[in-house]
């Protein structure tokens, strides 16, 4: 650790894909000044959501916790924005702080900012905003801001930078809307991306040996992505092979068009920062929410533990004090981001944070080894929009287990329609596409029951109870100890 503490700026996008970044080996498109975060620092290539949907990662990104604790576990459930984050922790500890962009929280239920100096969140379409002309909320009231509103939201947080006098650390959270849809680029970006977009291997998964409540779900291409969100019909005439190819060319163009206007303005913030003399002393990190599926399987959306939508792309530079070019391989979840920012900053975390920091890692310092697996509660189910069922899971190096409980449990957001339980299991290993769900396989029978137990543990140790259709594994002996039990 360096004696000055670093200023801190997190970039958080939704439902950007890692896939669909150049320094993740991207063949869809380039991302030249995002891939300038990694060239100076680390790239993560194991970072996952541990609930793959905006609302309940941005909650889990701010306070540490999981769903169960911070009450965030659905679209509908607004945080209680008053419990402990790390900016929360940096500002009692001398930093000036400043959210700016996407909440997504719950403005809709009044649920705004807290422990930060200044913010000015979009509103409007559901809590998603604008693209163009947003609409802003601030202390002092709502207002359009004309423009593009990845544009819009670097320049307010340049004018906030611009306002601070002194030489107290500041952190600020530029938290976008792109490439969330509906999808709504640039002109000028749009051009860059016409019929050239290759579709992934798995586009004609038939979901062969995959559960039932895989195949409910509504996230299918040519019967699921609509004219709203493409913005214009699809020629007369196309059988559905071709139908699917048409949305896939047409969504991909526009999403891809939006993580270029990004890409630019994550650009602009390294520029601003070089000028103001601070890249060297500041922690930048790119990360998204959660992936996004860009056509593989078939589909479009997040949600499911399959890793397109598992996994975050999660970049880091800090010259100072870290090398750069470097690749962290070990497993990180959004719930560590906050102890991990605190540590960097010297500032001690809340004791109700659950996650692992893994900045003694990149400082060569390591006090434990990283987590042997991570795991993963999606709450929503059968709700409005995917019909995806609701499950819970466990994912190490090589092995991913899901268990679809199939119940909403009365959860807001949640759909009436309740089913059987179900099993997939995945070897990374032999299946990285995760096409042969072996839960059933005599050959991995081991392997289920081990990880059945890991999950358990790790619920336990979480203070996330089971759903009482989960069976418990036999032979479990769980250790004594405390847990973070849910928010009150």
């Amino acid at each position: 650790m360096t004696a000055r503490r670093p200023n801190i700026v997190m970039i958080l996008t939704d439902d950007h894909g890692s896939q669909a970044i150049g320094a993740y080996g991207s063949v869809l498109n380039a991302t030249p000044r995002i891939d300038e975060i990694a060239a100076n620092g680390w790239r993560f290539d194991h970072c996952f959501a541990t609930n793959a949907l905006c609302s309940p990662s941005r909650a889990s990104i701010l306070t540490g916790t999981y769903s169960h604790v911070n009450g965030v576990s659905t679209l509908v459930t607004p945080i209680d924005a008053s419990q402990p984050t790390f900016v929360s922790q940096l500002k009692a500890a001398g930093y000036r702080t400043a959210m700016i962009g996407k909440w997504h929280m719950g403005e809709h239920a009044g649920s705004t900012p807290e422990g930060f100096d200044y913010w000015d969140i979009l509103v409007g379409h559901d809590g998603q905003g604008e693209y163009w002309d947003p609409l802003f909320l601030s202390a002092e009231g709502e207002r359009i801001v004309e423009g593009y509103a990845t544009d819009r939201i670097t320049d307010l947080a340049f004018d906030w930078l611009d306002s601070l006098e002194g030489d107290d650390p500041w952190c600020v959270l530029i938290y976008h809307k792109a490439p969330h849809r509906p999808w709504e680029p640039k002109p000028e970006d749009l051009e860059r991306f016409r019929d050239a977009v290759p579709v992934p291997s798995t586009f004609w998964d038939d979901y062969d040996t995959r559960s039932s409540s895989t195949r409910r779900a509504l996230m299918r291409l040519a019967e699921n992505l609509n004219e709203e969100d493409l913005k214009v019909s699809p020629p007369e005439g196309l059988g559905y092979e071709e139908l699917a190819l048409w949305k896939y060319q047409r969504f991909m163009e526009d999403y891809l068009a939006c993580v270029a206007s990004v890409d630019d303005n994550v650009g602009r913030v390294i520029d601003r920062l070089r000028a103001r003399g601070e890249f060297d002393d500041t922690l930048l990190m790119y990360a998204s929410d959660q992936g996004f599926f860009l056509g593989e399987h078939g589909w479009f959306d997040k949600r499911f533990m399959y890793e397109e939508s598992l996994r975050m792309p999660m970049l880091l530079s800090y010259p100072r004090a870290l090398e750069g070019d470097r690749v962290f391989d070990g497993i990180v979840t959004n719930v560590d981001f906050a102890q991990s920012l605190l540590d960097a900053a010297g500032v001690p975390a809340h004791p109700r944070m659950q996650g692992r920091s893994f900045w003694p890692d990149l400082v060569g310092s390591p006090l434990s080894p990283p987590a042997d697996g991570m795991y993963y509660r999606y709450w929503e189910h059968d709700d409005a929009f995917h019909k995806a069922p609701a499950h819970y899971g466990y994912r190490t190096h090589r092995y991913k287990l899901i268990y679809y409980y199939n119940d909403g449990l009365g959860l807001p957001g949640t759909g009436p329609f309740t089913y059987p339980p179900e099993w997939e299991l995945y070897d990374l290993e032999r299946d990285p596409e995760e096409l042969r769900n072996v839960a059933n396989d005599p050959a991995y029978r081991e392997v289920r029951e081990e990880l059945e137990r890991a999950m358990w543990l790790e619920q336990s140790r979480l203070g996330d109870a089971p759903h009482p259709s989960q069976p418990r594994p036999a032979g479990l002996v769980e250790p004594a100890g405390p847990v973070v039990r849910a928010s009150a």
